[in-house]
Protein backbone atom coordinates (compact mmCIF):
# COMPACT_ATOMS: atom_id res chain seq x y z
CA UNK A 1 0.00 0.00 0.00
CA UNK A 2 1.12 3.19 -0.82
CA UNK A 3 1.66 5.85 1.90
CA UNK A 4 1.00 9.63 1.31
CA UNK A 5 3.40 11.73 1.85
CA UNK A 6 2.31 14.46 4.66
CA UNK A 7 4.04 18.37 3.89
CA UNK A 8 4.14 21.93 4.05
CA UNK A 9 4.57 25.04 1.93
CA UNK A 10 4.96 28.52 3.61
CA UNK A 11 5.51 31.55 1.97
CA UNK A 12 7.26 34.47 4.45
CA UNK A 13 6.13 37.63 2.67
CA UNK A 14 7.26 41.47 3.55
CA UNK A 15 6.70 44.63 1.51
CA UNK A 16 4.79 43.39 -1.64
CA UNK A 17 7.67 40.31 -1.77
CA UNK A 18 7.45 37.09 -0.89
CA UNK A 19 11.27 34.97 -0.09
CA UNK A 20 11.49 31.85 -2.60
CA UNK A 21 14.27 28.95 -2.77
CA UNK A 22 15.75 27.97 -6.14
CA UNK A 23 15.67 24.02 -5.84
CA UNK A 24 19.30 22.91 -5.87
CA UNK A 25 18.08 19.32 -5.63
CA UNK A 26 14.73 16.71 -6.37
CA UNK A 27 12.23 17.51 -6.31
CA UNK A 28 11.30 20.42 -8.14
CA UNK A 29 15.34 20.86 -9.35
CA UNK A 30 15.76 24.13 -10.94
CA UNK A 31 12.59 25.11 -9.95
CA UNK A 32 11.87 28.28 -7.47
CA UNK A 33 9.18 27.44 -4.59
CA UNK A 34 8.11 27.84 -1.04
CA UNK A 35 10.16 26.79 1.76
CA UNK A 36 8.53 23.67 3.09
CA UNK A 37 9.14 19.82 4.02
CA UNK A 38 7.54 16.44 5.10
CA UNK A 39 5.64 16.23 8.45
CA UNK A 40 7.52 14.72 11.45
CA UNK A 41 5.83 12.29 13.82
CA UNK A 42 5.28 14.80 16.96
CA UNK A 43 4.14 18.12 14.44
CA UNK A 44 0.93 19.57 13.59
CA UNK A 45 1.35 20.95 10.19
CA UNK A 46 1.91 25.00 11.18
CA UNK A 47 4.82 23.35 12.83
CA UNK A 48 6.21 21.63 10.44
CA UNK A 49 5.82 25.04 8.61
CA UNK A 50 7.38 27.09 10.81
CA UNK A 51 9.94 24.66 11.52
CA UNK A 52 10.89 24.62 7.83
CA UNK A 53 11.19 28.20 7.40
CA UNK A 54 13.35 28.75 10.43
CA UNK A 55 15.50 25.77 8.75
CA UNK A 56 15.98 26.63 5.21
CA UNK A 57 15.77 30.35 5.75
CA UNK A 58 16.72 31.68 9.41
CA UNK A 59 13.50 33.77 9.73
CA UNK A 60 11.43 32.80 12.67
CA UNK A 61 7.68 33.45 12.93
CA UNK A 62 5.34 33.22 15.76
CA UNK A 63 2.45 31.72 13.29
CA UNK A 64 1.64 31.47 9.88
CA UNK A 65 -1.90 31.03 8.43
CA UNK A 66 -3.36 27.88 6.41
CA UNK A 67 -4.25 29.10 2.48
CA UNK A 68 -4.05 25.58 0.95
CA UNK A 69 -4.90 22.05 0.95
CA UNK A 70 -3.19 20.18 -2.09
CA UNK A 71 -3.55 16.29 -2.84
CA UNK A 72 -1.19 15.21 -5.26
CA UNK A 73 -1.39 11.87 -6.91
CA UNK A 74 0.26 10.03 -9.80
CA UNK A 75 1.24 6.35 -10.93
CA UNK A 76 4.04 6.22 -8.97
CA UNK A 77 4.55 5.41 -5.24
CA UNK A 78 7.06 7.33 -4.29
CA UNK A 79 4.43 10.69 -5.38
CA UNK A 80 1.87 10.96 -3.59
CA UNK A 81 1.21 14.01 -1.51
CA UNK A 82 -1.35 15.82 0.96
CA UNK A 83 0.67 19.58 1.47
CA UNK A 84 -0.58 22.02 3.57
CA UNK A 85 0.20 25.97 2.47
CA UNK A 86 0.72 28.22 4.95
CA UNK A 87 1.53 32.16 5.05
CA UNK A 88 3.19 34.40 7.41
CA UNK A 89 3.75 38.17 7.17
CA UNK A 90 5.55 38.23 10.32
CA UNK A 91 8.70 36.28 10.32
CA UNK A 92 11.38 37.83 12.30
CA UNK A 93 15.06 37.34 11.38
CA UNK A 94 17.13 38.39 8.48
CA UNK A 95 17.51 37.04 4.46
CA UNK A 96 19.19 38.96 2.25
CA UNK A 97 16.97 41.63 1.03
CA UNK A 98 19.00 42.79 -1.93
CA UNK A 99 20.19 39.49 -3.03
CA UNK A 100 20.23 35.83 -3.10
CA UNK A 101 21.46 33.58 -0.35
CA UNK A 102 22.78 30.29 0.00
CA UNK A 103 20.15 27.62 1.95
CA UNK A 104 20.64 23.99 2.68
CA UNK A 105 18.00 23.65 0.04
CA UNK A 106 19.13 26.15 -2.79
CA UNK A 107 19.31 29.52 -2.98
CA UNK A 108 16.55 32.44 -1.33
CA UNK A 109 15.13 35.23 -2.81
CA UNK A 110 12.62 38.08 -2.11
CA UNK A 111 11.06 38.35 -5.10
CA UNK A 112 7.96 40.48 -6.25
CA UNK A 113 4.43 38.59 -5.95
CA UNK A 114 3.90 40.52 -9.51
CA UNK A 115 6.90 38.84 -10.34
CA UNK A 116 6.16 35.23 -9.25
CA UNK A 117 4.47 33.52 -12.25
CA UNK A 118 6.89 34.77 -14.55
CA UNK A 119 9.59 32.57 -12.50
CA UNK A 120 9.92 28.94 -13.41
CA UNK A 121 7.50 27.41 -10.92
CA UNK A 122 6.32 23.47 -10.44
CA UNK A 123 2.68 23.76 -12.98
CA UNK A 124 0.58 23.13 -9.49
CA UNK A 125 2.27 26.58 -7.89
CA UNK A 126 1.05 28.36 -10.91
CA UNK A 127 -2.18 26.84 -10.58
CA UNK A 128 -2.19 27.93 -6.46
CA UNK A 129 0.06 30.69 -6.09
CA UNK A 130 -2.54 33.43 -6.56
CA UNK A 131 -4.96 32.05 -4.76
CA UNK A 132 -2.75 30.96 -1.75
CA UNK A 133 -1.07 34.63 -1.46
CA UNK A 134 -4.53 36.31 -1.26
CA UNK A 135 -7.05 36.90 1.68
CA UNK A 136 -10.31 34.13 -0.31
CA UNK A 137 -10.93 30.87 0.93
CA UNK A 138 -8.90 28.45 2.03
CA UNK A 139 -7.83 27.06 -1.92
CA UNK A 140 -8.56 23.15 -1.94
CA UNK A 141 -7.44 20.84 -4.87
CA UNK A 142 -6.61 17.55 -6.18
CA UNK A 143 -3.68 17.54 -8.67
CA UNK A 144 -3.04 14.13 -10.96
CA UNK A 145 0.18 13.59 -12.30
CA UNK A 146 1.42 10.78 -14.90
CA UNK A 147 4.33 9.01 -14.40
CA UNK A 148 6.62 11.84 -15.67
CA UNK A 149 4.95 14.15 -12.97
CA UNK A 150 3.53 16.50 -15.81
CA UNK A 151 0.02 17.55 -15.03
CA UNK A 152 -2.97 15.27 -16.61
CA UNK A 153 -5.96 16.96 -14.48
CA UNK A 154 -6.94 18.83 -11.64
CA UNK A 155 -9.91 19.92 -9.59
CA UNK A 156 -10.48 22.54 -7.44
CA UNK A 157 -12.77 22.09 -4.23
CA UNK A 158 -15.39 25.37 -2.83
CA UNK A 159 -16.94 25.82 0.05
CA UNK A 160 -17.00 23.49 2.85
CA UNK A 161 -18.57 20.72 0.50
CA UNK A 162 -16.70 17.52 -0.29
CA UNK A 163 -17.89 17.85 -3.77
CA UNK A 164 -15.84 19.59 -6.75
CA UNK A 165 -16.07 23.23 -7.50
CA UNK A 166 -14.42 23.57 -10.69
CA UNK A 167 -12.83 20.96 -12.78
CA UNK A 168 -9.85 21.87 -15.85
CA UNK A 169 -8.65 18.91 -17.61
CA UNK A 170 -5.20 19.88 -18.74
CA UNK A 171 -3.70 18.55 -22.27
Amino acid sequence: MTERILATLCYAVRDGRVLLLHRTKEPNLGLWVAPGGKIETDESPQECALRELWEETGLRAQSARLRGIITEVSPRDDYQWLIFIFVTHQADGTVAEAGPTDSPEGTLAWVPITDVRTLPIPEADAIFFPQVIGDGPIFRAKFVYDSELGIVDWEQYSGGEAKVGEHRGLS
